[in-house]
This record gives C-alpha cells, structure tokens and sequence, in this order.
C-alpha cells in the first residue's frame, strides 16, 4: 500500500471513531434530553438542549459524510472544524465562567481543540499526498 493509501485508510478509520462521539452523544441528547446528563431541566432549557444535541448530530453525520471521499473533503473538514472548535471556546467560556466540569466534559473538551483541529490539519495532509 502507498503512503497515500495507509495515511488515507488511517485518516477513514479516526473519522468513523471520532464522529460516533457527536452522533451518540447528539442522539442522546436529542433522545433523552437533560436526563442525559442526569438533569432535570426546565422545559425552555431542555428544548434548547435537545436542539443543541441535535446539531452535535448533525455534525458527527456531516463528518462521517466526509469518509468515502476524505482526501477531497477539505472544504467540509475545515467548516465542520471551525464550528467544532467554536463551540470548544464557548465550553472554554463556560468553564471560566462557572467552573470547569466533570471528566466527560474535559473528554469533549479535548475533542473540540485538540482532536478536531487534528483531524482538520490530517486531513489536509492526506489532501497533499493524493496530488
């Protein structure tokens, strides 16, 4: 297999892995609502929550769309990173403002400015081998 090849099916394989924590994580929360988290929410809060989950879902989808096709994905990779990484600061702000959360949030955390700026600068590496 080229280098092309393995870095690609690598790069396939960390996309799948890594987008099953927006889609399971949005689909929960769009499920299950603050309970979720063990939370009981007020039902403005909760509706703004499962809303919230279900563009976390989407996002996750976004970036699995992206797997068959990832060396040409670029463009979606960097847009998906850029929301991602946007809503990682908001968290950050968050955590300045009230505190930093449990050890779950911290995971998701990490997925929003370290994991998925990774994958972005991976992806754009791939993109260069491929031409």
């Amino acid at each position: 297999m080229t280098e092309f090849g393995a870095e690609r099916r690598a790069l396939q394989a960390a996309v799948l892995v890594g987008g099953c924590v927006p889609v399971l994580a949005g689909g929960s929360g769009a499920l299950f609502g603050g309970a979720f988290m063990g939370a009981e929410l007020a039902t403005d809060v909760d509706s703004h929550f499962r809303y919230l989950s279900g563009l976390l879902f989407g996002i996750g989808l976004a970036f699995w769309s992206a797997v068959p096709r990832i060396e040409r994905a670029g463009a979606l990779i960097r847009l998906l990173t850029i929301i991602v990484v946007a809503g990682g600061l908001a968290r950050g702000l968050g955590f300045a403002a009230s505190g930093t959360a449990g050890g779950v949030t911290i995971f998701a955390l990490a997925m929003e400015l370290v994991v998925t700026p990774a994958i972005c600068l991976w992806q754009a590496r791939v993109a260069r081998l491929k031409s």
